[in-house]
C-alpha cells in the first residue's frame, strides 16, 4: 500500500484534514493502476476551530486528487508530490501548506476560520511545508507509518513528526472499515507557536504566560467506513478523536483537551 502523508492545507480542522488525506490516498489505490486517476468529491466536516478550542465549526470538504501510475500526485488534501513502494515498504514526498491561525473570526468561501477567543495572541502565518513519509506493511491490511511536516517558510512555526498504525477491521463486498491510531510530536518551536503564550501575548490576551516545550503533544484515533456504491462512486465516513497531552494539554489555550471530529463525503473516480 502506498502510504499517504499528513497534509495540513488549512488551519481549520487540522486533524480531520490529515485523516481525509489518508482516505484520498486509499481511494486512489483502489483505482486501476493502468492509467491516470482523478478523484472528485465533496461533503462536510466538523471539528474544533483550532487545536485546544472548545468551539466547533462546520466546513465543506472539497476533494480533487490526481495521480499517475508512476507515483506523481496533485491533491487538495495531499499536496503536490511523488509516492511509490518497494515490496512492503512505501515512501512519499510532497510540497504542502500548513494553514494560518487567526486571532479573529473570519468568514470565507470555505466557512469560518480563526476565533475571537484568541484576541491578542496575534496571527500565526501559514507556511509551505516539505511533507516526507515512509511506511511498512507488516501483513496485508496492517500498516505502520512515519511522516514529517518540515516548514520551508515561516520556520518558527516548527517541525512535526507523526507516527501511526492502521488496520483493516472489515472488508466484505462494498464495505471497508478501518481503524487508525497515531501520535504527534513537535519541536520546541512548534510547541511554543501553537500552545505557548509569551509575556507580550499574555499582556494583550486573556491567557497567562506559558512556555511549551518539545515532544509528544497529541494522540489520535480514527474510524473510517468506505462504502462503494459502484465502480466509480463511493461514500466515505470518518469519525475521530484528538487528545492533547503533556505540555500541549497544560497550555492555557487547551480549553478542551479531547476534541471529536467527523466528516462524510462522496467521491467519483474517473
Amino acid at each position: 500500500m502506498i502510504m499517504t502523508i499528513t497534509t495540513r492545507l488549512r488551519s481549520r480542522l487540522p486533524v480531520l484534514l490529515s485523516l481525509l488525506a489518508s482516505a484520498a490516498g486509499a481511494a486512489e489505490q483502489a483505482a486501476p493502476a493502468t492509467g491516470n486517476t482523478f478523484i472528485v468529491g465533496g461533503g462536510l466536516a466538523t471539528g474544533a476551530r483550532y487545536s485546544g478550542s472548545d468551539q466547533n465549526m462546520v466546513a465543506p470538504v472539497i476533494v480533487l486528487d490526481y495521480s499517475t501510475p508512476g507515483g506523481f500526485f496533485a491533491s487538495t488534501l495531499r499536496g503536490l508530490g511523488y509516492g511509490s513502494q518497494a515490496g512492503p515498504f512505501s515512501y512519499s514526498a510532497a510540497l504542502g501548506y500548513r494553514g494560518e491561525r487567526k486571532e479573529k473570526n473570519e468568514k470565507g468561501l470555505f466557512g469560518n476560520s480563526g476565533s475571537s477567543q484568541l484576541k491578542g495572541m496575534g496571527d500565526i502565518k501559514g507556511n509551505a511545508s516539505a511533507l516526507l513519509g515512509i511506511g511498512y506493511a507488516i501483513v496485508p491490511g496492517l500498516n505502520v507509518s512515519l511522516s514529517t511536516d518540515l516548514p520551508l517558510s515561516q520556520r518558527d512555526n516548527g517541525k512535526t513528526l507523526q507516527a501511526g498504525i492502521s488496520g483493516q477491521l472489515y472488508a466484505e463486498g462494498k464495505e471497508n472499515i478501518s481503524l487508525g491510531l497515531s501520535a504527534g510530536f513537535g519541536d520546541s518551536k512548534y510547541g511554543q507557536t501553537y500552545y505557548g503564550v509569551t509575556a507580550r501575548q499574555a499582556a494583550n490576551s486573556r491567557f497567562k504566560a506559558y512556555q511549551a516545550g518539545s515532544g509528544l503533544y497529541e494522540v489520535n484515533a480514527m474510524l473510517t467506513w468506505a462504502h462503494q456504491i459502484d465502480a466509480r462512486w463511493s461514500v466515505t465516513t470518518i469519525v475521530a478523536a484528538n487528545r492533547l497531552v503533556k505540555d500541549a494539554a497544560k497550555s492555557p489555550l487547551a480549553e478542551r483537551k479531547t476534541a471529536p471530529t467527523a466528516a462524510v463525503y462522496a467521491s467519483y473516480n474517473y
